[in-house]
């Protein structure tokens, strides 16, 4: 469904977030006198009265009965479909659609997206779709990165670019499909269960992520062979282009290969950990498929700037490092980042809110080989810290219970001598103390002695 399309019909904009701004601003610029009534808080109400539009109405109460008047409703990507108030209106006829499809709706010529790359999976697709725009750049191109990584799509409407490097996020994906587009080129990076308290199940969390792919058939899948999922995975409608094995662009150790071509050794990347660094792998692999020599452009990722909240490095404070993982919402991100201060005592915060995701795996893995102490905090910090209780002692770490992260930073920092490292990575979300996970690693910064904002910005945002 396009712009045109929405004319003349009774249309709702459901959300007043970062997207929903975008999405109204985009349909004044296409629509300027449609009729359009606006859901959102009572606290955004006030402020969206304030935009003097004679044409928007504001309502406060999205129920069931108010979003079945409606039909179409542009949600925000946050909103679940699976609400039962969604439900009710779609089984009434609403139609629902997200900013996202009609970008992709607007843009494409007879179904194709040309020089077009979707990136998603359960982590790492932030880091991977930056890393993108960086070598896209490198090579000469002119290039957009936006979507899911904090620049709203519709907020670069009819902007022109050499390429796009566009981040999904599982909210988003099937409005990729559902646009009637087709990527030139999807990357998939991994999957493990995440968001299962949107999308319902781990089941259909994979079947929404893999929609970019199975629904959208973009002409190259790029997909990681190390993923057991997505190893699986048959695509008849699109050629599959494999990294993270002997064949493709692979990591041993640190050295980068193409096949038996041994390319770089990436020990000097601005990428923490071995899974940071097959990003590039999934990056160079796109990059081929794309026409471009990536050999030549693999050595360019040296320069390239690390994503903020993503296990990084603030500094030391008395003989301790801080570290701000702040984006790690699943225990497999929790893994991944102790993986890489093994060698280091380290006291790693864990907990947030409570998506219903098992810490089993987390638990067994802390009985060969935990952090010297581990603090629990958050919604759901009672249920792991039950989970690791009977096995800390035998294992060796110190377990304590913090109120919240002030204290849980105050009791890690007891817990370690010089040359530890307090690590935050929660393995769950934010929200509850926090609106999303910025601003818990801006909090994080504070309270290690570090100033917010010389941490914060992700580096080439929009079009250059």
């Amino acid at each position: 469904m396009r712009f045109g399309d929405l004319a003349g019909r009774r249309l709702a904009l459901w959300g007043w977030g970062h997207e929903g701004h975008a999405v109204y601003h985009a349909l004044r610029t296409r629509l300027p006198q449609q009729p359009l009534t606006l859901l959102c808080s009572d606290a955004e109400a006030a402020e969206a009265a304030a935009l003097g539009d004679a044409a928007l109405q504001v309502e406060t109460e999205a129920t069931g009965e108010a979003l079945s008047a409606f039909d179409v409703v542009i949600k925000s990507p946050g909103i679940s479909p699976n609400k039962p108030e969604a439900i009710q209106a779609a089984q009434h006829g609403t139609r629902f659609l997200g900013g996202t499809a009609l970008w992709f709706a607007e843009h494409a010529q007879d179904g194709t997206m040309a020089r077009t790359f979707c990136v998603t999976g359960t982590k790492g697709k932030s880091t991977t779709t930056a890393l993108l725009a960086h070598l896209l750049r490198s090579a000469g191109l002119r290039t957009a990165l936006a979507g899911n990584i904090g620049v709203p799509l519709l907020e670069l409407l009819g902007a022109q670019a050499d390429a796009w490097a566009i981040e999904l996020s599982s909210y988003q994906t099937r409005d990729v499909a559902a646009s009637g587009a087709h990527p030139h080129i999807a990357i998939v990076t991994n999957l493990h269960p995440e968001h299962l308290d949107w999308h319902g199940s781990e089941a259909r969390y994979y079947a929404d992520k893999l929609a970019l792919v199975t629904e959208a058939k973009p002409r190259f899948a790029v997909l990681n062979a190390a993923d057991p999922l997505l190893a699986q995975l048959r695509l008849p409608d699109s050629e599959i282009r494999w990294y993270g094995n002997a064949q493709g662009w692979h990591l041993r150790e640190d050295a980068l290969f193409r096949g038996d071509r041994l390319v770089m050794d990436t020990g000097a990347l601005p990428l923490p950990g071995q899974h940071n660094r097959s990003n590039l792998c999934a990056v160079l692999t796109a990059l081929e498929a794309f026409g471009l020599d990536a050999v030549a452009l693999a050595p360019h990722a040296l320069d390239f700037r690390p994503l903020p909240h993503r296990l990084q490095p603030l500094g030391e404070r008395d003989g301790i490092l801080y570290v701000n993982d702040s984006i790690s919402t699943t225990p497999m991100a929790t893994l991944a980042a102790l993986e890489l201060y093994a060698q280091r005592p380290v006291a790693v915060l864990v907990g947030g809110h409570d998506r219903g995701l098992p810490w089993d795996e987390f638990a067994e893995a802390m009985r060969v080989r935990a952090p010297k102490a581990i603090v629990t905090m958050g919604q759901n910090g009672p249920r792991i810290h039950s989970l690791l209780a009977p096995i800390a002692s035998a294992s060796g770490f110190v377990l304590q219970a913090a109120n919240d992260l002030a204290d849980a930073v105050a009791t890690a920092r007891a817990a370690l001598p010089a040359g530890g490292v307090i690590l935050l990575s929660p393995g769950a979300p934010s929200f509850g103390p926090y609106r999303n996970y910025v601003e818990r690693g801006r909090h994080f910064a504070r309270l290690a002695g570090f100033d917010p904002d010389a941490i914060a910005g992700i580096a080439g945002m929009g079009i250059a």
